[in-house]
């Protein structure tokens, strides 16, 4: 489990460092001030050298675009991903944590490289880790600038991998699709990590995660967290037609079974129970992993919030799961305040405060988050 977290050179963050991490930690701050961009920093350390999730939040972003020389390539506009948007040779960003026992590093470090080809090519088997002087005039012809990712475990590098920056300034989308099928089988196995916006999974997600537990004990931990906010429902499964799935509209894909013996498109049950759906789904499939929700209370009722953060406390302990979250609202904060009060918390709830041109967030532990509670005390 991760114990603190130091983000430097990263989007708005010029150096911030959480500390007292929990299994349960609920990040809290005004707009702006980097909620989201801690969930995606956590998440890139955790997935060490694999680009996927880099690839999902940049789109996510729209820090994406396509390239003008007729190709019609499509490119991730990586400058967004360093303080300042600007990268040059020697920009460089890093994420750094103590897990358990050990440290963890992960670093991004824009370098000009030698490569023995002159095209812009995507096999990183083709460039060399020793650097160019960018003043050397002899190597002006091959020299490339390079994208070079490094996970490194306890000062040892571990993982590393290094692909070339396109001659328009982003990295191509088919260089990191090339690289998914070439990773070395003997890479350290990377941890399990999900990741949910603030506007849920997407059905076919959500469909896929299902799919992995059916006829799996944890497939009876969605259906308890869905009968939480609505003890009607008594089954669900996916839908089986690809035709009817997608007539259902874009929350469809699953149908429930109630207590009447009714079977209802889960998209006529709310946004409540298509969020927890998600939650639960997303938990489930971060076993020993981590799981990051931004804006984690987005369509549910405060009533409702209680039932989700004991799930998703009850589920994180029985999974080895670590949570990170964000929130702006006011019953979320005071309804995880319940759970701080009423469970064993040995592992740990936090409720951390990010303030804008700060190093460090505001940190409040378990009895710190019932007395705000109690005194009506806004931590936000």
């Amino acid at each position: 489990m991760l114990k603190s977290v130091k983000i430097e050179n990263f989007r708005c963050f010029k150096s911030f460092e959480l500390q007292q991490l929990g299994r349960i930690n609920l990040l809290v701050g005004e707009n702006n001030s980097g909620k989201t961009s801690i969930l995606e920093a956590i998440q890139l350390l955790c997935s060490r050298t694999d680009l996927d999730p880099l690839a999902e939040v940049i789109n996510n972003r729209g820090e994406d675009f396509w390239s003008d020389d007729g190709k019609g390539e499509r490119q991730l506009d990586i400058r967004h991903l360093f303080y300042g948007h600007e990268i040059e040779p020697g920009s460089k960003l890093s994420i750094s944590v103590i897990n358990d026992n050990t440290q963890e590093k992960f670093d991004i470090l824009i370098a000009m490289l030698r490569a023995n080809n002159t095209s812009y090519g995507y096999d990183e088997t083709h460039i060399y880790e020793k650097q160019v002087n960018s003043n050397d005039e002899s190597f002006d012809d091959l020299k490339k600038l390079g994208f070079i990712v490094t996970w490194i475990r306890d000062e040892q590098p571990s993982e590393k991998l290094a692909l070339y920056i396109s001659p328009d300034g982003g990295l191509p989308i088919d260089s990191i699709m090339m690289f998914r099928h070439r990773k070395s089988l003997s890479a350290s196995k990377t941890p399990k990590t999900q990741f949910i916006k603030s506007s849920s999974l997407q059905t076919e997600e959500m469909i896929e995660l299902f799919d992995q537990l059916v006829l799996t004990p944890e497939e009876r931990i969605v259906e308890d967290a869905l009968q939480r906010i609505d003890s009607k429902i008594q089954r669900i499964a996916p839908v089986s037609s690809q035709k009817l799935r997608y007539s259902l509209g874009s929350r469809g894909g699953f149908l429930v079974l109630l207590s009447d013996g009714k079977r209802v498109p889960i998209g006529s049950m709310g946004d409540g129970i298509w969020r927890i759906l998600g939650l639960a789904l997303a938990i489930v499939s971060a076993k020993d992993g981590y799981l990051f929700v931004d804006e984690i209370d987005t369509g549910l009722h405060f009533t409702a919030m209680s039932d989700m953060w004991k799930m998703i406390w009850d589920t994180a302990k029985r999974l080895n799961v670590q949570v990170f979250a964000t929130t702006h609202n006011s019953d979320c904060w005071k309804s995880l305040a319940d759970i701080a009060e009423q469970e064993d918390t040995d592992d740990g709830i936090r409720i951390h405060r990010i303030e804008k041109g700060q190093e460090t967030s505001v940190v409040f532990i378990e009895p710190e988050i019932v007395i705000a509670a109690e005194e009506n005390i806004e931590v936000r």
